[in-house]
């Protein structure tokens, strides 16, 4: 079987009103899953802000070169730049790896192109200018084939226009948070459909398939088809190590 361990970021984002846990129960499901990602030497956890110092410190005292990351205005994107800029600053200060942020892809579909390029620009510019890796969360559940295409050429286009090429690497697009709330059953996470969609259209700009990917088999073909990372709830099961949950 392929190695994945590395493409894996190991994800727990409900806060504790959305998993009715308590907000202890809630830190020591995000604790399970750091000392999991230690184990199974998974790429990254990808956490809610309020844990990431608490989780980087403890990775830390564990010499543990498993990567913290976190989502930046999460999930429906639509915070103003000014306060995805804020929670973003905090996440640096606290020790985050790489941060995740929801693009305004309400505003994208508005056709306010120059709201969505200030914000992938200022948001990609603090991340990198302090050595983190940023994402890019494009939604591809509440867009059309046409608009995922569109908004992922966009922001390939955005970081040649503001970005060095030594820097694509550690800009990504991502396709989903998990959260999006869908018609009819419909997945609300990465598709093969939508995926290639966004590898046809990010130049060299990485992509990451979020939620949806089940099994060993599915995050396989994902890799094979060019994407870098994988973010899902199910990081043992995609290792053939158990099942995987219902959610992202």
């Amino acid at each position: 079987m392929m190695e994945i361990n590395q493409y894996l970021d190991s994800t727990y984002l409900k806060t504790p009103e959305q998993s009715g846990l308590s907000e202890e129960q809630t830190l020591q499901t995000v604790r399970e899953l750091t000392d999991e990602a230690i184990t199974y030497n998974f790429k990254e956890v990808m956490i809610r802000p309020n844990y990431v110092k608490l989780i980087k410190d403890y990775l830390v005292s564990k010499d543990s070169d498993v990567l913290v990351g976190t989502v930046i205005g999460f999930h429906e994107g639509t915070y103003s730049l000014e306060d995805k800029l804020k929670e973003a600053n905090q996440a640096i200060l606290d020790g985050v790896d790489e941060l995740d942020y929801v693009i305004n892809y309400e505003a994208y579909k508005r056709g306010e192109l120059a709201l969505v390029e200030k914000e992938f620009v200022e948001g990609t510019k603090l991340g990198l200018e302090f050595g983190k890796t940023v994402k890019w969360i494009i939604e591809i559940a509440a867009l059309t084939d046409a608009q995922i295409a569109d908004l992922t050429a966009n922001i390939w286009k955005w970081a040649q226009a503001n970005f060095e090429e030594k820097d694509f690497s550690r800009i990504f697009v991502k396709s989903s948070t998990g959260f999006f709330v869908t018609e009819s059953g419909k997945p609300n996470g990465a598709t093969f459909e939508g995926v290639k969609i966004m590898l046809d259209n990010a130049g060299k700009l990485p992509v990451k398939a979020a939620g949806g990917v089940k099994t060993p088999a599915d995050a396989e073909k994902m890799i094979t088809m060019g994407i870098q990372r994988i973010g899902t709830s199910s990081a043992k099961a995609l290792l053939g190590k158990g099942e995987a949950g219902a959610g992202y």
